[in-house]
């Protein structure tokens, strides 16, 4: 593409300075399954590619003692095979699993699918309520930020200029702790979230819960965590009526729009049943580990 550039730098500091002094619109590349269709679209039109994959402790899983550490270019294909997190956040698997193809997990990453910024991002919902945190390269060092406060809008992020995503901290589950994700798309398969719902929950003595995340993904412009549909579970057992705490809760928390793949009202009403659904199997997982 005329007036393109691209590198390929090594080391984080080599790609700050790269992001930070180029002219124009620079991106990262990491997966790419994004960008490349953007790019040949006409969509996106940056000066600069930056790509990520080639700098040490950006692809790969590692135990970090009370947490794991996912480097922010680490493929879906990667995450699905790694058998310790998947035992412990199943849900997060779930997603990526959710992400295209098996030929597009072999490329796709989890930094990749949450700077995007699409509000139906499958992978971002499941690693919020795991409360995950993004530590953040740029000119004035490293931050460490909730996966929540990355993603403003669509297409838009809290990224500063010159700053990039280097690796995710998903913290180990305490006993009996789970999680499970869930989507509703109009096809069997490789299409695009309708609604997206994730349920992080610990249980405590004879199964009452004590704490809870629940986001919500693809009914608003962000993936949306949802205290109250939390506090709906908090102190109760899963039973029919904590359940209809739980789908009204989603239900006001979500503020979708119509497109090709639903209704306004159509969506609500999903985003109470699938919050329904994914609790359902969080509470069972949680109550068997």
């Amino acid at each position: 593409m005329p007036g393109l550039s691209f590198i390929a730098p090594t080391t984080i500091d080599e790609a700050v300075r790269a992001l930070a002094s180029a002219p124009g619109l620079a991106k990262c590349l990491a997966g790419g399954t994004d960008l490349l269709v953007q790019l040949r679209s006409g969509r996106s039109r940056p000066e600069l590619i930056v790509d990520t994959k080639r700098i040490p402790d950006l692809i790969g899983i590692r135990d970090a003692g009370d947490h794991f550490v996912i480097g922010a270019a680490t493929p879906g294909a990667s995450i699905s095979a790694c058998a310790p997190l998947c035992r412990a956040w199943p849900g997060i698997t779930e997603a990526v699993d959710l992400i295209g193809s098996q030929q597009i997990q072999g490329r796709a990453s989890l930094g990749g699918n949450l700077c995007n910024a699409s509000p139906a991002a499958d992978s971002v919902p499941a690693v919020i309520a795991a409360r995950a945190t993004c530590v953040v390269a740029g000119p004035e060092g490293t931050r460490e930020v909730p996966v929540e406060a990355i993603v403003t809008g669509p297409g838009q992020t809290s990224l500063k200029k010159g700053e990039f995503l280097v690796e995710f901290h998903v913290p180990k589950p305490a006993p009996h702790q789970s999680d499970a994700y869930l989507r509703f798309i109009p096809r069997t398969e490789m299409d695009i979230a309708v609604v997206g719902c994730a349920v992080n929950v610990t249980l405590g003595e004879r199964g009452v819960c004590r704490d809870a995340r629940v986001v919500l993904g693809a009914v608003a412009p962000t993936p949306i965590l949802v205290p109250e549909a939390a506090e709906a579970l908090v102190g109760h057992w899963l039973d029919e009526e904590t359940l209809a705490r739980l789908d009204a809760a989603a239900r006001r928390a979500s503020k979708p729009i119509t497109d090709k793949r639903g209704t306004i009202e159509y969506r609500i009403k999903v985003a109470g049943v699938l919050a329904r659904r994914t609790a359902a199997i969080a509470f069972k997982r949680a109550g068997e580990c």
